[in-house]
């Protein structure tokens, strides 16, 4: 088992639901994520299996898309609907009014992490304070909206969905939150559904129905993506036979390259990832057994 899992990740199950028992049936305790989805979230969960766990923390595309349900006129503690309404505020949000705030909130700003959240502060996470009643001081962190649209109704009375594009780190209750704040109203994130992250979209991912019986019939494997998908965006570097030897062994190597990060192949296999520096090429991280 080596490759990259997109779960379509159900309703209610947390991101570590997913893995406890996805390690399990794949018969591996070797199986990481980078980026979690609260358990209201369903959508696109990318698992790294096997020796594709190396990949976890390296470069990538950390892009992400979902299809936010904003309910207007409610406001909760945790953002969402995992706790009770303590505000509610007359009157209906109209469609031309949330398409003219939308652009206001498009480019890079910051954000405070909500305190119904996994982020640790002093090494403990934020949610523990907030139900022990407690509020700790937080530091703003950098974000971008790429992109803000409104799509249409939600199912619900006075809701709106909104396609969003964003960098790692966003949060969307939070977004939702400031949507509300522009229309002088509030609002709660109703539902949310990740549609992409990074390079890989709903139409690559897996119900956990489907994968937990794949498994169960030692099929699971056909279901996974290569490891270099994962470095898609990455220029590609094909080795010749002593180039790939020199990366095998960890030796750097004079190369008339253009400086920065590239995935590598010999004879068509992917070998992991090198870096080119001033003409000198360095292994960063090989996908491969080392020759010898």
């Amino acid at each position: 088992m080596n490759g990259i899992l997109i779960v379509d990740k159900p309703a209610g199950w947390t991101s570590f639901d997913v893995i406890a028992k996805l390690r399990g049936a794949l018969h591996t305790k070797k199986i990481g994520h980078s980026g979690t989805l609260d358990p209201l979230a369903t959508g696109v969960l990318p698992l790294f299996v096997g020796g594709a766990v190396k990949a976890v923390d390296l470069p990538q595309n950390h892009r992400k898309s979902y299809l936010a349900t904003l309910r207007f006129g409610v406001h909760t503690p945790t953002g969402d609907l995992e706790s009770e309404p303590d505000e509610l505020r007359p009157g209906r949000v109209e469609r031309a009014a949330l398409e003219a705030a939308l652009p206001g909130l498009i480019g890079p700003g910051e954000q405070l992490p909500p305190m119904y959240s996994a982020v640790k502060v002093n090494g403990q996470p934020l949610y523990k304070a907030a139900r022990a009643g407690r509020q700790v001081e937080r530091k703003p962190r950098p974000i971008e909206i790429f992109s803000l649209q409104c799509i249409g109704p939600g199912p619900g009375e006075n809701e709106w969905q909104v396609a969003v594009s964003c960098s790692r780190g966003t949060y969307i209750r939070v977004l939702v939150e400031e949507i509300a704040a522009r229309l002088s109203t509030v609002a709660v994130m109703s539902a949310l559904r990740r549609t992409a992250s990074g390079d890989f979209t709903l139409e690559a991912s897996h119900p956990m129905d489907e994968i937990l019986e794949a498994a169960g019939k030692g099929e699971a494997e056909r279901l996974l993506l290569p490891v270099d998908s994962v470095f898609c965006q990455l220029p590609r570097l094909d080795a010749s036979e002593e180039l790939a030897s020199r990366l095998w062994h960890g030796a750097p190597t004079h190369l008339r390259l253009a400086d920065g990060l590239y995935r590598v192949y010999a004879q068509g296999t992917f070998l992991g990832l090198a870096s080119a520096e001033q003409g000198v090429v360095k292994v960063k991280k090989l996908f491969c057994e080392r020759e010898g």
